[in-house]
């Protein structure tokens, strides 16, 4: 999707717990594991997560909830809560009365596919003027073993938080330009998180733990893993020379000085990503992961709160930022830090 910057991420949050499980907490090297450690939060459910993610970017703004008019939440694993919306309770916790709020389950590319939704709906909607994206999980005991429980991947708990308006509507002198996003879809992947099991009635009859190494093993031994590779790299090639076009960028922009990496093991990065992005772009590789792990939903926005963070873009530059999850869904953003800040027009 095409944004011609018109979209504006005027603020970002990022909200990670203070603790982190080393890799040889669990008995490991930080080379085998393929993460130094993860995040690790204690007590704090997603949900709250989210609002304190939503509350940093808020206040950077200089925004309050009641300016909202679109709230998209996205998760991959349980909010605390059976049959319940965590949308509602991060909008009442922001104050944002006037927000729609909206979950977006795509497990982990959830963010990727929040973003693209909010920026449709500022695209589209004369109504909708102001937009936050929040992504939470907590990948915690007894329902999910975080080193354990996947392949290629160890998980971290956190959130993330994008304030998204459209250009011209505030005042956004860290803001960074949504050029572009771009999303292709594996459906014939989706089986690689279901395996053999049949359809079971509640969550977790097929086991006391979430076991996806299982599903996918027994995936793989239907379908074979370079049928899968071949997907990945297709999709993956497909899906930035999507988003380059659409924001008119070539691979090879001298501007172009960041591709955000998603929070992977560092083995599957360097077997799949790396070798791929090499070819499509110049970017300089940024692996933010090593010490959060992979944050679920969390990882596209997550990327771009680290480059406003870190103020890791001059005015005039530019990044991809790259998300993907289970179904599978690759998803990949152009941002550009603007040459001068937007002036402030009546909201």
């Amino acid at each position: 999707m095409k944004t011609d910057a018109r979209i504006t991420i005027a603020a970002a949050g990022l909200w990670l717990p203070p603790r982190r499980e080393s890799a040889a907490d669990v008995g490991s090297t930080p080379q085998k594991a393929g993460y130094d450690s993860v995040a690790v939060s204690d007590d704090t459910a997603p949900p709250d997560m989210a609002v304190h993610a939503a509350t940093t970017a808020l206040e950077s703004a200089g925004w309050d909830g009641g300016r909202l008019d679109l709230l998209l939440h996205a998760w991959a694993y349980h909010q605390g809560h059976d049959y319940w919306s965590a949308p509602h309770y991060v909008a009442d916790r922001l104050g944002a009365a006037r927000a729609l709020p909206i979950g977006i389950q795509q497990i982990c590319n959830g963010g990727g596919a929040a973003l693209q939704t909010a920026a449709a709906h500022l695209l589209a909607d004369a109504g909708t003027s102001h937009a936050l994206v929040t992504t939470a999980d907590r990948f915690c005991a007894p329902g999910f073993d975080r080193w354990r429980g996947d392949l290629g991947v160890s998980y971290g708990d956190g959130a993330s938080a994008l304030l998204l308006c459209r250009t011209g509507t505030a005042e956004t002198p860290r803001g960074l330009s949504l050029l572009a996003i771009a999303s292709r879809a594996a459906s014939q992947l989706e089986k690689m998180n279901r395996g053999q099991d049949d359809f079971s009635p509640a969550a977790r009859s097929n086991g006391e733990q979430v076991d996806v190494r299982r599903t996918k093993k027994a995936y793989l031994r239907e379908h074979g893993v370079a049928g899968f590779r071949e997907i990945e790299q297709d999709s993956l090639r497909s899906v930035v020379t999507a988003a380059l076009t659409e924001a008119g960028v070539p691979g090879d922009d001298p501007a172009l000085r960041w591709c955000v990496l998603p929070r992977l093991r560092t083995d599957a990065l360097e077997s799949s990503y790396l070798p791929l992005l090499g070819e499509v772009t110049t970017a300089k590789m940024l692996d933010v992961g090593r010490t959060t792990g992979h944050l679920g939903a969390g990882d596209l926005p997550a990327g771009i709160a680290e480059l406003m963070d870190r103020d890791l873009l001059d005015p005039g530059e530019r990044a991809l930022v790259l998300g993907t999850g289970s179904g599978f869904t690759w998803s990949c953003a152009v941002v550009e830090r603007p040459m001068a800040a937007v002036a402030e027009e009546p909201a």
